[in-house]
């Protein structure tokens, strides 16, 4: 079994800032980032100056965007649509100069118990976001998010039954599963066939906590080990949300604990690296 992929992640939780993130990055050998805040904002929402300076000094450090990690379809589904539609464009435009494909995207916050009754409003929206991507050879990127319409894997089925194609696929975020009471097995055998691009978090069922790959109920070596048997070649996106993680002392870095268990925050570089060996430990479990 070949295990083909590419490492990638949200370099804004190692810090804010650009030189940072880059630093981080290249520290842990990795050569791509999933884009959502740099130097104080959402890329979205930087000038076109700024995004080519941006595109500048990621190039000059051989780093790529493996996506743009957009806030796309992360709003009420009564909010208004027009403003968040520009919003969109701007986000396609910025995908163009980062030279980028892919665009993470969600499929808008709906209530609970009203699933039925905004079905058809969330696939107006998303059927006119996938539109204009096929305009513009933009690969929509779906994330199951907690809240969305598509949280749980039937309604990501829905989506992916509708839409799936060229420009609109999904992304698999275990840990997002896991706090909404979703079986990631399950979810995989529905979703199987549409995932290119995995978030690479995991939880724990009992609280919902955040905690390193394979030390919760996400099911992550036995999923990825399937992805693989499947074919799968894309991106493992780190996605660490470790900041408050001070379990698992077991867990080292150069022989030192960074998870000791005193109550003290980790870092944005220390929770990104242990985000980083706990895949990085996983992955050499498959064989």
């Amino acid at each position: 079994m070949d295990k083909k992929y590419i490492l990638t992640g949200f370099a804004d939780e190692i810090a804010p800032e650009l030189d940072k993130q880059i630093e981080g990055i290249k520290g842990l050998g990795m050569k791509h980032i999933e884009m959502r805040g740099a130097d104080g904002n959402n890329l979205i929402f930087h000038s076109n100056e700024k995004v080519k300076e941006i595109k500048e000094k990621l190039d000059s450090n051989g780093i790529a965007l493996s996506a743009l990690g957009s806030p796309l379809g992360k709003i009420q589904i009564t909010d208004p649509f027009e403003k968040h539609f520009e919003e969109f464009k701007r986000a396609v435009e910025i995908a163009h100069l980062m030279e980028t494909p892919r665009i993470r995207m969600f499929s808008f916050y709906v209530p609970e118990d009203k699933h039925e009754m905004y079905k058809g409003e969330v696939f107006d929206r998303l059927g006119k976001f996938v539109d204009y991507a096929k305009s513009e050879e933009i690969l929509l990127l779906h994330e199951n998010e907690k809240g969305i319409y598509g949280d749980k894997a039937a309604e990501c089925r829905e989506l992916m039954d509708e839409f799936y194609g060229d420009n609109f696929k999904a992304i698999f975020d275990f840990a997002n599963f896991v706090q909404v009471g979703q079986d990631t097995l399950e979810a995989y055998e529905l979703l199987k066939d549409f995932i290119v691009y995995v978030h690479v978090k995991d939880a724990l069922l009992k609280d919902g906590s955040v905690v390193p790959a394979g030390l919760g109920d996400g099911n992550v070596k036995l999923i990825l080990t399937k992805l693989f048997e499947k074919g799968f070649d894309g991106f493992l996106s780190l996605e660490p949300h470790l900041f408050d993680f001070v379990g698992f002392a077991d867990l080292e870095q150069n022989n030192v604990s960074i998870a000791s268990g005193e109550g003290r925050k980790l870092s944005g570089i220390e929770a990104f690296t242990l985000a980083h060996d706990a895949l990085i430990k996983v992955l050499g479990e498959i064989k």
